[in-house]
């Protein structure tokens, strides 16, 4: 059984209350994947990430990949992919780029510096966003092309991302797909594509939405999803 979660955002807390119910399961948790998002703007963020780095005895070791949070940490400190916080500014604005600053210390930066950008893992892709950024963010409304194209820049028949917070299952049933290429000159050959079944699946949010907790698990040898919400704080309870 493979937990999937994305977007805990500093929530020390939600990711608390997510370990919990994994350790309540009857099944072990063969790999724990983090897939973005980790950290927000909240210095809590720090605790978390040595939380994370530290599991107790009983708890699966998380794997980890940077998301969009981590990206802009990176870019502040000149560290990143672009070299302008452009995107984070036009989302939040100049305050919430300072608080981000302000929030996560030199260990944590060096930590988010470390981490994978995404896992393939049997037949799947795990990643915050997508293949293109971690930016990227599919939604269950996604147009099948687009979706195709998500999936076949990595060849991969399963995609778990986590940048829409939401949890859902998107499928593509078998089928075939002819495409063709306009050049200056010439319009080449329809080339026929067979498409096998392929789906993306989105893992919900742990600490987006406070008392609330949602996570993904997948079984790898029947192929199966289960959506998991857990309920924490003053109203406890489970989903």
């Amino acid at each position: 059984m493979w937990a999937i979660a994305s977007g805990i955002e500093g929530n020390l807390a939600a990711y608390e209350a997510v370990v919990a119910d994994l350790r309540k399961s009857r099944q072990e948790v063969e790999n724990f994947y983090l897939i973005g998002d980790i950290i927000g703007p909240k210095v809590e963020s720090n605790r978390l990430v040595k939380r994370i780095q530290q599991p107790r005895q009983g708890e699966p070791a998380p794997l980890v990949c940077q998301g969009w949070w981590e990206e802009q940490i990176l870019i502040l400190h000149a560290l990143g992919r672009t070299g302008e916080p452009t995107e984070l500014i036009d989302r939040y604005g100049i305050d919430m780029t300072k608080t981000l600053w302000d929030a996560i210390d030199s260990s944590t930066i060096e930590w988010v510096r470390s981490l994978e950008f995404g896992f393939v893992e049997l037949d799947c892709f795990l990643i915050h966003g997508s293949s293109i950024s971690v930016s990227d963010e599919l939604t269950p409304t996604i147009d099948p092309i687009q979706a195709i194209d998500r999936l076949s820049r990595m060849d991969a028949n399963q995609l778990f991302c986590g940048r829409s917070g939401l949890a859902f299952e998107y499928k593509i049933e078998s089928g075939s797909l002819n495409s063709q290429v306009q050049t200056l000159d010439k319009l080449t050959d329809l080339t026929p594509t067979v498409l096998s079944p392929r789906r993306i699946i989105g893992v919900g949010s742990v600490g987006r939405i406070e008392g609330k907790a949602s996570y993904t698990l997948y079984y790898p040898g029947s192929n199966k999803l289960e959506f998991k919400t857990v309920r924490y704080g003053a109203k406890k309870g489970f989903g």
